[in-house]
């Protein structure tokens, strides 16, 4: 008998991604030998590359926000010969589901979302009562309606590889660190809103400096300008790593981190995957809908009236949300942890 194949319509933000592998890990919990296909845009390959639970990556080629209507139903027509038995649809757009559909997979999957009457035929209505965090929603997905969750959730966790971390050191001039390393991750795709001021990352640097601990920057191309500004705000002394890696290497390098520090961010979830002492910053967005699954992490959020708002700018103008977590209360949560992995040099 042919083992159950399953297509996962995934996400497009690298944080929900990491998320959906506790879905993965659900599925394989229920039936280990299931197979699990993933397809999702090119750039979240190096993610799911790094999760076991998973066959294959499908690349899709589609442009943000277009729908993309022939080459959707071209795509699904050329993946009927795997004869997927179930699809999961996990984005709630009208047009993730039409691949599933063209595909001709007997039973799709979805919350019902944009009017996917007909391309799914496996609706489940969205509680977010029940299920306010994005994860839980993704594992719901797995269950029967209304079925109860699994207590504890299944854990992201992503499989760094050491030669690769080794390889894009050596690319980068660098060997391996003798020290401790900090990890700081000062940006936030999303918006200025989830972004902890600069100034405040470079006071963290310089004390983890002085403390003769290495300190890595990480971040996008898009990020480089806030990385070369905390760099120099910090004597130049920090190994600046800003638009200089691909995804997959700033996974293999982030796992020789001792601790981490950031935003609420993509590479947040990579450091709670991959288990490292972690603090939190969160502003206009909730801790309660995308916390890091991990018990190493540590959030700061301070609640005020206002937040979250979940806006890509601060609509008041002053972004206390951030602005008013001192460096002071990061270094005390940071200390320990940095102590307890290893002391410094």
């Amino acid at each position: 008998m042919t083992n159950r194949q399953i297509l996962i319509i995934g996400p497009s933000w690298i944080g929900d991604m990491i998320l959906a592998q506790s879905l993965f890990k659900l599925l394989k919990q229920q039936d280990e030998a299931c197979a699990i296909d993933v397809a999702a845009p090119a750039w979240t390959l190096p993610l799911l590359e790094r999760m076991p639970q998973v066959r294959q990556a499908i690349p899709l080629p589609f442009r943000h926000g277009k729908l993309d209507l022939w080459q959707r139903l071209r795509i699904g027509r050329a993946l009927r010969p795997k004869g997927y038995q179930h699809a999961i649809v996990l984005p709630n757009s009208f047009k993730s589901a039409i691949l599933p559909f063209a595909a001709d997979i007997p039973r799709r999957t979805g919350f019902r979302g944009e009017m996917r009457y007909g391309l799914l035929n496996d609706l489940r209505r969205l509680d977010p009562v029940r299920l306010p965090m994005t994860v839980q929603r993704f594992v719901a997905l797995g269950l029967p309606p209304e079925a109860p969750l699994p207590e504890p959730l299944p854990r992201p966790e992503l499989i760094a590889s050491p030669a690769g971390a080794v390889h894009a050191l050596h690319r980068l001039g660098r060997e391996l660190p003798s020290r401790a390393v900090l990890g700081l991750c000062p940006g936030a795709e999303y918006g200025p809103a989830k972004r902890w001021p600069e100034e405040h990352y470079a006071a963290v640097a310089r004390w983890a400096l002085e403390q003769g601990y290495e300190v890595w920057l990480f971040g996008s191309a898009k990020d480089a300008a806030i990385t070369q500004a905390i760099d120099r705000l910090s004597g130049n002394r920090c190994l600046d790593l800003g638009g200089k890696t691909q995804l997959g290497e700033a996974i293999d390098l982030m796992s020789l981190c001792s601790a981490v520090v950031s935003n609420d961010s993509g590479l947040m979830h990579v450091a709670a995957a991959l288990d490292r002492p972690l603090v939190a910053l969160y502003g206009s967005s909730d801790p309660h809908h995308t916390p890091p699954m991990s018990e190493r992490a540590s959030i700061l959020h301070l609640g005020l009236p206002c937040s979250p708002c979940f806006k890509r700018q601060c609509p008041l103008g002053h972004l206390k949300c951030l602005r008013d977590i001192a460096p002071a209360q990061v270094i005390e949560r940071l200390a320990p942890r940095l102590a307890e992995v290893l002391p410094a040099a």
